[in-house]
């Protein structure tokens, strides 16, 4: 059995390296790339850069692939493309999944959709900048999808755990590992959700959530994992952008096997029904700490050593990962993530400069890194 594609989208923050402050050009980025591309040959997904809500933030993305490598590699174009397109008005790009130093008033991109959003969410959308990386996996059908998302649930903060990358947020230590799902919770339709039970049920709970205005349309069910709009797609949206190759690459594959194992694989059959709180705990314990402490074990619901619900993630996709060659990957991305995150790579860049400046230049140079040795960190 092949094993289903796989897609990346991630969201980036534009800086000026001078102020190390985020700085609202990246319509100038676009327009760059999209000059300098004029009459090229037939261009990849990895060749265009989207705009976002605000002017500070570009997204990439790759097109699908069976391939990990390939998506990976495919990332690594676009972080190259949108960096090249930076440098040219000597700016820099980043990945990190919040603002690190103070931000003024965002400005918001020239969309009448994303001008709306602002005005109807006011200081949640203006305080609201986050990155993501967004990881979709092929389904057969939304019954399949469902069926997936009601599953895999539970599971989705230890992957939060292992992408955390947002421990400083405009000049401020959070505390947290992930700053970001913090912020991200503000929104209303943001978060995890209990089990839908149907495609019926997944459709009626996200009309209501567009009726009640908590979400503008769509686009904005800001789930946890959803149905992608326009595609045959499970969509987890639960990780921080994370800077190193290898780390893109582990949480994708895990990703993938997750939702595989949800569809045709060993679904383990005593799986308690997790209410809302519970998730929510979950998610927050994982936003907070990261691999540094203890995480809910998804099957009993208790607190375990996070080596142990890791280890156990692992296992549960086992057979997805061996028919899909990402088993080694997937061995030595948990290793390399309980030594360090992006979160715990942001503290020690902190402690040896003394500066979030200096975080700032650490992650220019590390995203720039990633794309010139796509294998380092």
């Amino acid at each position: 059995m092949q094993s289903r594609t796989v897609g990346v989208e991630e969201e980036l923050l534009v800086v000026d390296p001078a102020t190390r402050s985020v700085t609202a050009r990246a319509n100038v980025l676009i327009r760059e790339n999209a000059e300098r591309s004029r009459g090229s040959a037939p261009r990849q997904a990895s060749d265009e850069l989207d705009e976002e809500l605000f002017r500070h933030q570009l997204e990439i993305r790759s097109d699908p692939s069976r391939d990990i490598d390939n998506v990976v590699r495919q990332v690594l174009d676009g972080r190259r493309t949108a960096g090249e397109a930076a440098a040219a008005h000597d700016l820099a790009v980043v990945v990190s999944g919040s603002v690190l130093l103070a931000l003024e008033e965002p400005v918001v991109s020239d969309n009448d959709r994303y001008r709306d959003m602002a005005e109807t969410f006011g200081q949640v959308a203006r305080r609201g900048t986050t990155c993501g990386m967004h990881v979709h996996v092929g389904i057969e059908s939304e019954e399949e999808g469902v069926r997936c998302i009601d599953r895999i649930t539970p599971w989705l903060p230890i992957l939060l755990a292992a992408s955390t990358n947002s421990p400083y947020s405009e000049g401020s230590d959070t505390g947290y590992a992930s700053w970001r799902t913090q912020q991200w919770s503000n929104w209303p339709s943001a978060g995890p959700t209990e089990a839908f039970g149907s495609v019926a049920g997944y459709r009626r709970a996200c009309a209501r959530m567009i009726d009640s205005g908590a979400a503008r349309d769509s686009g904005m069910l800001y789930f946890d994992a959803r149905l992608s709009e326009g595609q045959p797609t499970v969509e987890v949206r639960v990780l921080d952008a994370t800077t190193d190759a290898q780390d893109v690459g582990f949480l994708a594959a895990l990703v993938r096997g997750l939702v595989e194992t949800a569809a045709v694989g060993r679904w383990p059959e005593q799986v308690p029904r997790w209410r809302a709180e519970e998730l929510r705990a979950a998610r927050w314990r994982a936003s907070r700490y990261g691999t540094s402490d203890r995480l809910l074990d998804p099957m009993s619901g208790e607190l375990r050593p996070v080596r142990e619900v890791l280890a156990a993630l692992l296992e549960l996709v086992a057979d997805r990962l061996e028919i899909a060659g990402d088993a080694d990957r997937a061995r030595a991305g948990m290793e390399r993530v309980l030594a360090a995150t992006g979160a715990t790579r942001q503290r020690a860049a902190h402690e040896r400069t003394g500066s979030l400046e200096g975080v700032v230049d650490d992650l220019v140079a590390r995203t720039a890194g990633s794309w010139a040795s796509p294998g380092g960190s």
